[in-house]
C-alpha cells in the first residue's frame, strides 16, 4: 500500500510540473536566448548571435558580420560580458523586457535593457539592447 501510494503521489508531482515550469514562461525562454547570444559572442560565434536576432534587426544588418561588427563596435559590455546576472523583467503583450546587469571588459558595470518580442511562429528573437552605464538600470 506505501508503494502504491508513493507511485501515485510522484505521478500528482510529475503531472503538475510542467504547469508550474509554464508560469515561469516566457521570462525562462528570454533569458536562455540572453545567455546563448552572450556565449555565441564570447565564442566569436557570428553565425549563432545573429541567429537571435529579429526581422527588424536583420532588415538593418543584412549579414551577420555587419551585424557582428556593430556589437563590437557599440556595445561592448554585451560583446565580451564579464558576470553577468537578471535583474527585472517586464512583460507587455508580445514583448519582454529583461534587464541584465553586466560587467563589461573594462570592469565597468552596465546595465543591458534587452526587448524581445514574441515572433508568429512563437519564438522569441531580440528587437534591441538599451545600455546604461550605471546598476541597477532605470524603471522598465
Amino acid at each position: 500500500m506505501k508503494c502504491a501510494a508513493a507511485i501515485s503521489l510522484s505521478v500528482l508531482f510529475v503531472t503538475a510540473l510542467p504547469s508550474a515550469a509554464g508560469a515561469a514562461e516566457p521570462l525562462d525562454t528570454v533569458q536562455d536566448i540572453i545567455e546563448r547570444q552572450i556565449a555565441a559572442f564570447l565564442a566569436d560565434d557570428a553565425a549563432t548571435a545573429y541567429a537571435f536576432a529579429s526581422p527588424a534587426i536583420r532588415e538593418k544588418f543584412a549579414t551577420e558580420d555587419a551585424f557582428f561588427d556593430m556589437v563590437r563596435k557599440s556595445y561592448a559590455p554585451v560583446y565580451r560580458a564579464g558576470n553577468f546576472a537578471f535583474g527585472r523583467s517586464k512583460i507587455v503583450g508580445d514583448m519582454v523586457v529583461q534587464e541584465v546587469l553586466i560587467s563589461g571588459p573594462d570592469g565597468k558595470d552596465w546595465t543591458a535593457l534587452y526587448q524581445l518580442l514574441r515572433q508568429p511562429d512563437g519564438s522569441y528573437r531580440i528587437n534591441g539592447v538599451h545600455m546604461v552605464r550605471a546598476a541597477p538600470g532605470p524603471e522598465i
